[in-house]
């Protein structure tokens, strides 16, 4: 039997097909010892942040800085990338892996998904021809199928929903910064062309690739150093107070239930259906095209040298707004209009560049298109994550989001053809096209959630006026999960 999709209306149905209980709800908060003073709970967001933060950073920083300058630098005369070629060695398989994060321990998993991901960037720049770099491009795909989508499962079950923008804002900045330093790296490294036979793009593959080896075996945890860690449970650099108390307030961020944490496989086709998700995933397609267009076919026109340098302002600027736009998202408690603003920013930007104007405004628009789709991403990963309930909805909800988003890689892969060159008028009208509907999607889903908070608040306040002491037990809301009566979309 097919799984029917969950729709907005069906929802307040679901809730009321609960059967109800007088079993009071008591949350383990209401345990004054488990309380910490304000500066105690600072000082315990300070440790977590500093064991997951910059260790996430710097794997994907790594694992990033590959992408888009090997074309400047000899790529595509010697492996004779010419018509489509370059654009189906571009495309990467999906990202599928995320969902093994919680039966792996992510401080060896992610580690090591980042050094099979360095050995295979090393491998690319020793390839000879065009099967053998497609070969090793599906290999690097593999490799990279679980590492974004399980640092931002693994970030949502360390924070609470409203605090959780700031940290995927500062790790999706590493991947921001990459495309700075890629540009001022693949610079340096150029100087190295010629060497032992090989030409620039080789040696970029090969040093940025040994790099992300090295940072990775420094990540792998073992019993004397560890640098990455596990799951809140198993924190070990925590107090048994603070652990407590983190875990209270997970369990009651969402729900007064908490998080349903077991994995039932009859809840997977049921989550992947949810139009919640189905909706983001689609979303995202509109937001990674943009993305994934501008960090390959920059419209500069100039010799190489200057095109790799003129690559790093607009990152640079991108992820300055990027943090700034996290803490006011996080304070604000809102994402859609971030998200909304991104897409808007890079509409712009592209309509610039399809223009027949000077080199130096087309870059002016670079900047909107870099700033505006850096923008979105993070976003709208944090913004179904705050809306999905249930360790492994969470987790397939980023997972087929980022999987999606994938998709916008492989269209504008494949939109942006060589023989377009230096105008690239059909990629930039079908990145607009694309972007146009995610300026349809994004208010479209916020009136969804709008409407959905206004159902259960109303249904709440007849509750109040009719005084129906109703109660449910904690199985019972974990079990309903974002239907639940008492949970509020975020928007």
């Amino acid at each position: 039997m097919t799984p029917t999709p969950l729709s907005p209306a069906s929802e307040k149905i679901e809730v009321d097909s609960i059967a109800v209980e007088d079993v009071p709800h008591h949350s383990s908060s209401d345990d004054c010892s488990l309380a910490l003073t304000v500066e105690e709970e600072k000082r315990l967001w300070r440790k977590v942040d500093m064991r997951l933060i910059p260790i996430s950073v710097l794997l994907y920083l790594m694992s990033y800085l590959d992408r888009g300058n090997a074309k400047l630098e000899g790529l595509l005369t010697q492996l004779d990338l010419t018509g489509q070629r370059y654009n189906t060695a571009l495309v990467r398989p999906f990202k599928l892996a995320g969902l093994l994060l919680k039966k792996l321990r992510p401080s060896r998993w992610l580690p090591g998904l980042t050094l099979a991901w360095g050995i295979v960037a090393t491998c690319m720049g020793l390839v000879k021809n065009y099967p053998q770099l497609v070969a090793v491009r599906v290999c690097l795909g593999i490799a990279e199928s679980g590492m974004s989508p399980g640092i931002y499962y693994l970030l949502s079950l360390w924070y609470p929903k409203h605090m959780l923008q700031w940290r995927f804002g500062l790790f999706w900045g590493g991947a921001t910064c990459s495309g700075a330093f890629s540009g001022l790296i693949a610079y340096g490294i150029s100087f190295m062309s010629g060497t032992d036979g090989l030409l620039g793009w080789s040696w970029i593959f090969i040093v940025e690739g040994l790099a992300t080896v090295a940072v990775a075996i420094l990540a792998i945890h073992n019993d004397r150093f560890a640098v990455f860690v596990d799951l809140p449970d198993t924190a070990t650099f925590l107090t048994p107070k603070e652990r407590t108390f983190l875990l209270d307030r997970l369990r009651s961020d969402y729900s007064g239930g908490g998080e349903e944490e077991k994995f039932d496989l009859r809840e997977v086709p049921r989550a992947m259906l949810d139009w919640k998700i189905v909706v983001a995933a689609i979303t995202d397609v509109t937001i990674s095209m943009p993305l994934y267009g501008i960090s390959v076919f920059l419209p500069f026109g100039f010799d190489t040298v200057t095109s790799q340098l003129l690559t790093v302002p607009p990152y640079v600027l991108a992820t300055i707004v990027v943090l700034i736009c996290s803490i006011y998202s996080d304070r604000m408690k809102l994402r859609s209009p971030f998200v909304f603003s991104g897409l808007v920013l890079a509409l712009v930007g592209y309509g610039i560049n399809v223009a027949d104007v000077s080199i130096g405004v087309k870059y002016f628009g670079t900047y909107l298109v870099v700033v505006g789709a850096y923008l979105s991403a993070p976003m709208e990963l944090t913004w179904i994550g705050n809306n999905c309930i249930g360790h492994y909805k969470r987790g397939i909800g980023l997972g087929m989001t980022v999987m999606f988003g994938n998709i916008g890689g492989v269209i504008a892969s494949n939109v942006y053809r060589i023989q377009d060159a230096p105008r690239y008028t059909r990629g930039h009208i079908f990145e607009m096209a694309f972007i146009a509907l995610g300026l349809v999607l994004v208010p479209l889903t916020a009136l969804a959630y709008v409407q959905g908070n206004k159902r259960r608040d109303a249904a709440q306040h007849e509750r109040e006026e009719k005084s129906l002491e109703v109660q449910y037990t904690e199985a019972e809301l974990r079990k309903m999960g974002d239907r639940a009566p008492d949970f509020r979309y975020t928007l």
